[in-house]
């Protein structure tokens, strides 16, 4: 849901101070971005028929290049025997990242390497050339039942490492810094980029910032983004502003939406504005500019290059 208030245009020009709720104040060279579009995440099935909420790609909206698609998984709360996941399948070209929020899911590959993800951690993983795997609910998980929710992100790779080795990133929890903002009103668990002194352990191939925000209500924070890279954020949880859109209207946006910025400024500005507070994740990156030729789980430049990674696949050459 989107509620439109009047308020005045985002400020432009900030100090270098913190706010009395805490609240770092960016440098007078910054300035807030505004708001492009809000876009819903729509349900859809994956895998062996879980439910996932999608926000992009959607009619009109594609790619938001670096980034190729968002998948929000759960939250649902699943019987013992009931969970679902996608068993092996193909990957070429992109980067998938997985972000466990709660419940717990496993992998296998044809690389033999095998990892299990449990709440709070994260897995990217650089397909590269080629990779076949599994992504499913631990052993555990099935037996036990319990809440499941997550995130996967696919990211796109530069023509120079659509054909690199594949290789994974596994960070648990407990390794990811998280900075306390906005007075102890905010923290932010940086899995990728920087958030103040809070720098990520992750090596991504093009410059990306990936952090989860948590706010308690009435808390705002103001995070860096290059203006010319795509930015947005994705409300998983309550309601909040994210400053406004063209026309000076203020945007409170709940959970199950996206919500993309303009590349207007080099600073976002986000408040929690209900009681039950703000979660969101927060995505920049710096776009790639390449043609993309897709189909399914093979992500290249060229028509020719998607007929080879499907040739290679089928024909047993895809390693």
């Amino acid at each position: 849901m989107i509620r439109k208030n009047s308020a005045p245009k985002a400020v432009s020009k900030l100090r270098g101070q913190k706010s009395s709720s805490g609240t770092l104040i960016s440098s007078p060279s910054q300035t807030l971005r505004s708001v492009d579009r809000v876009l819903p995440a729509h349900p859809t099935l994956e895998g062996e028929g879980f439910l996932v909420h999608r926000p992009f790609p959607a009619p009109g909206m594609l790619h938001l290049d670096p980034f190729l698609m968002l998948d929000e998984m759960g939250p649902a709360v699943l019987p013992p025997g009931e969970a679902k996941g996608a068993p092996n399948h193909p990957h070429r070209g992109f980067e998938t990242v997985t972000y466990l929020l709660e419940g717990e899911a496993e992998h296998h590959d044809s690389q033999g390497n095998h990892g299990v993800l449990r709440p709070g951690d994260v897995q990217w993983m650089t397909a590269g050339r080629g990779v076949i795997h599994s992504e499913m609910p631990s052993e555990k998980f099935q037996r036990e039942g319990g809440r499941m929710h997550g995130f996967q992100l696919w990211v796109n790779l530069p023509r120079v490492d659509k054909m690199m080795k594949a290789r994974y990133q596994e960070i648990p929890s407990k390794k990811i810094p998280e900075v306390v903002l906005a007075g102890g009103l905010a923290r932010a668990k940086v899995i990728a980029g920087a958030v103040g002194d809070g720098v990520s352990v992750i090596e991504t191939r093009v410059p990306i910032q990936y952090v989860d925000f948590d706010l308690q209500e009435g808390a705002e924070i103001r995070q860096p983004a290059p203006q010319n890279h795509t930015a947005f954020a994705y409300v998983y949880e309550g309601q909040g502003s994210f400053g406004a859109d063209a026309a000076g209207q203020e945007l409170r946006v709940e959970r199950g939406h996206l919500v993309l910025f303009a590349h207007d400024g080099d600073l976002i500005s986000a408040r929690a504005t209900g009681p039950e507070g703000l979660r969101f994740l927060l995505l920049s990156g710096q776009p790639i500019g390449e043609p993309i030729a897709q189909f399914g789980p093979f992500v290249m430049n060229t028509q020719a290059e998607l007929e080879q990674a499907f040739w290679d696949f089928q024909s047993g050459h895809f390693l």
